[in-house]
């Protein structure tokens, strides 16, 4: 059985112990490099954003018509000679199969891969039946052996060494076996299994697919074990969860398009197998196999009908947001997880496995936004995570008081801004101007990674009158939103814009009424609050009257853009002013490449080095990608690429203050990876990162200087 910690200073401990596993980070980040490598190449030639709206269209039908879909494969099953068994939840998927095992004799079962199996604990309920169960599946099999849930959905014991596999196929066969030899590992795996499949009563599979126009099943293995597992012996058994109904073939062909390439960054699986009806089997009286498919409800029925959580059941359990999340790639999936692993375990925990399961690893969630880039199904996973959280502290009855105090506090713009004014005279003991030196004791050492920067003497707000361009005839009407950071942190980088946009014809106005883009409020799952702070930003913006809403923090960008349209629409209809601005939002880096179409003449060459750091919210939340490296290129810079440029630093709001330990481990490797390239300065579009970044370059005492792209651009401005 798997054990999750429900408290979150429990689970603290378990990510802790995870991140000082040394093999266990580099197995994952060698294999986070070389996957985002092989599915490029995988996808190439391909028009994957039009395959992912086809398939997410498809799978949405299909779970709006689970329960018809279900009668229709049942109908055709059974006229095929199949018994089609319906559980509602796991005890009785499980007694269904146990039963079918005493009804025929069986004392011998040979099982291959099944996350649903995994998800109502099948082999510890046959195993208390007197019935010996083995996994086929090696890393299932080598983790069955070791008493352990998988640690990925696709690749179950990626989190084991061969040294490990060595020492328990040594324990295994009572004999040594030399981890050195690869090839040898896997033969004990051949002929230990081989004699389980000829002893075998009866063979338990999952499967990909159920198509109601057949009655048939799908299963997609990289092994020849599932055939074996269905076609030797005299039972078979399979076990899927209603999800995995769709209309006919042709829906499936689409799903195995996007399937491999995503879970693996293989173009083909090694092994898909059709199977439909009682097939021909020697073994019984009248040569005909028994034949069971169980479909498990277990909660699937009513998160169909939920217009928000529905989503979450368009999951091909491909595993790609385990593989790109920079949290799994550290700690792995038997922390970042319960049963169901990665980004969308964090959903599906709660729904199929309960709120003590759930109640701490949702909240291990950084939003950048690299697991709903990379779903092949365009599930919006981030914000599905943090809609979980909520409905946490719902069903708890319980806030904590920071949640208290950010509603109480952002809700009213006045309050907000006067509390950040009042800090900025309160710091003056601890702050050297630039950063606070002495933090207060309750943020303890385990924040001591980074240095904080000090709130800005005089907000932006308060200088924009000083600052403000005039121009009589502009070409473009722009509306600045600066965020907090920018207002009260960082002014310096509106001032570089400023500068920046003289002789572009710009005219750039700082609406006074502006707040905090709500974002934070989002990440805390206090959705009226952020509902209440995008309120007053759509009135306060006035879209209408501008041309762009030009934004210089990414993640404020990208929160206006995509998931205003989701807080304020109503009636499943997003309002017209609402579209009118995110329509008109617009990052710093593709306004001045695409928009103003800035020239190298613009400015004096450089040729110092930079390298670059790509927020998460403008790489993966806007799509921007090529635009500031061009623009760094184009002010005469010598830009020099990084390793992983957009592997998160580690910041995400609160996340940064609730999980320092990942925090900092993250921004480490970026600082790392920075200093690899001996560039003079790195830049950001993002004045979060450039806080968590400048931050652990103070902290290290390094010469790289950090700031805003646009400031470095203005440095150089003729």
């Amino acid at each position: 059985m798997i054990i999750t910690p429900n408290n979150l200073k429990d689970y603290k401990k378990q990510v802790k112990d995870s991140l000082g596993q040394q093999f266990l980070g580099k197995t994952l980040d060698n294999f986070a490099c070389s996957y985002k490598v092989s599915r490029q190449k995988a996808f190439e030639g391909m028009d994957l954003e039009a395959l992912r709206t086809e398939i997410a269209a498809g799978k949405d039908e299909s779970i709006s018509n689970m329960e018809s879909l279900f009668n229709q494969f049942k109908a055709k099953a059974q006229a095929a000679g199949v018994t089609v068994h319906l559980a509602a939840n796991a005890l009785e998927a499980n007694e269904i199969i146990a039963a079918i095992a005493r009804e025929n004799n069986v004392k011998n079962i040979i099982k291959s891969k099944s996350m649903t199996a995994e998800e109502i604990f099948l082999n510890p309920h046959l195993e208390k039946q007197g019935l010996n169960v083995t996994e086929t599946d090696r890393g299932e099999w080598i983790i069955q052996l070791r008493h352990e849930g998988p640690s990925h959905m696709v690749m179950p014991a990626i989190h084991l060494s061969r040294y490990d596999v060595g020492d328990l196929f040594s324990e295994v066969t009572h004999k040594h076996r030399d981890p050195e030899n690869i090839d040898a590992l896997v033969q004990v795996a051949r002929q230990e299994l081989r004699q389980k499949y000829i002893e075998a009563d009866m063979g338990i599979s999952g499967a990909n697919f159920a198509l109601a126009d057949s009655g048939a099943i799908g299963i997609v293995t990289n092994e020849g074990n599932a055939r074996l597992t269905t076609t030797l012996p005299r039972v078979h058994v399979a076990l899927l969860g209603l999800d995995k109904l769709i209309p006919n073939l042709k829906s499936a062909l689409k799903v195995l398009k996007v399937l491999p390439r995503n879970a693996t960054g293989q173009a083909i699986t090694s092994y898909v197998t059709w199977i439909k009806g009682a097939n021909e089997c020697t073994n019984t009286p009248d040569n005909k196999k028994q034949m069971h498919i169980v479909f498990l409800d277990n909660g699937r029925l009513e998160l169909s009908r939920d217009p928000v959580f529905a989503e979450a059941l368009r999951c091909i359990r491909c595993g790609a947001c385990a593989n790109v999340c920079p949290i799994y790639r550290m700690v792995g999936g038997h922390v970042h997880g319960h049963v169901y692993i990665g980004a969308i375990g964090l959903v599906l925990t709660l729904f199929y496995h309960g709120i003590d399961n759930a109640r701490a690893i949702v909240k291990n969630c950084l939003n950048c936004q690299s697991c709903k880039s990379v779903c092949p199904v365009g599930i919006d996973l981030p914000l599905l995570i943090k809609k979980v959280q909520r409905l946490i502290m719902d069903k708890d009855g319980k806030k904590p008081a920071k949640n208290y105090m950010l509603a109480n506090v952002m809700k009213s713009r006045k309050l907000f801004h006067f509390m950040l004014r009042a800090a900025a005279k309160a710091q003056k003991p601890v702050s050297d101007g630039q950063y606070i030196r002495h933090l207060p004791t309750l943020f303890g050492k385990q924040h001591n990674f980074r240095s904080i920067p000090a709130l800005a003497k005089i907000p932006l707000r308060d200088e924009w009158k000083n600052i403000q361009p005039t121009v009589k005839a502009p070409k473009y009407r722009v509306a600045l939103f600066a965020g907090c950071v920018m207002d009260f942190v960082y002014p310096g980088e509106a001032k570089a814009l400023v500068k920046l946009l003289k002789g572009h014809d710009v005219q750039l106005d700082f609406p006074m009424d502006q707040t905090c883009c709500g974002l934070p409020a989002l990440m805390m799952s206090e959705n009226e609050t952020a509902v209440a702070v995008a309120r007053q930003n759509l009135k306060a913006m006035a879209a209408d009257q501008y041309d762009y809403i030009l934004v210089l923090c990414a993640s404020c960008a990208s929160h206006l853009k995509e998931n205003y349209p989701k807080l304020l629409t109503e009636t499943f209809e997003v309002p017209a002013a609402v579209k009118e601005m995110s329509d008109k939002i617009i990052d710093f880096s593709s306004f001045m490449t695409d928009v103003l179409k800035v020239k190298s003449s613009e400015f004096r060459p450089s040729g110092k080095k930079v390298t670059y750091h790509s927020p998460c919210h403008l790489c993966r939340g806007l799509g921007v990608i090529e635009q500031p490296r061009q623009l760094l290129k184009t002010a005469g810079f010598n830009y020099i690429p990084s390793e992983d440029e957009d592997v998160c630093c580690g910041f995400g709001g609160s996340f940064s203050v609730d999980f320092p330990e990942i925090s900092s481990k993250l921004l480490n490797n970026k600082l790392d990876t920075a200093e690899a390239t001996k560039a003079d300065y790195l830049v950001t579009d993002c004045p979060g990162c450039v806080m968590q970044i400048k931050g652990g370059m103070d902290k290290r005492g390094a010469k790289i200087e950090v700031m805003h792209i646009a400031e470095m651009l203005a440095r150089q401005k003729l």
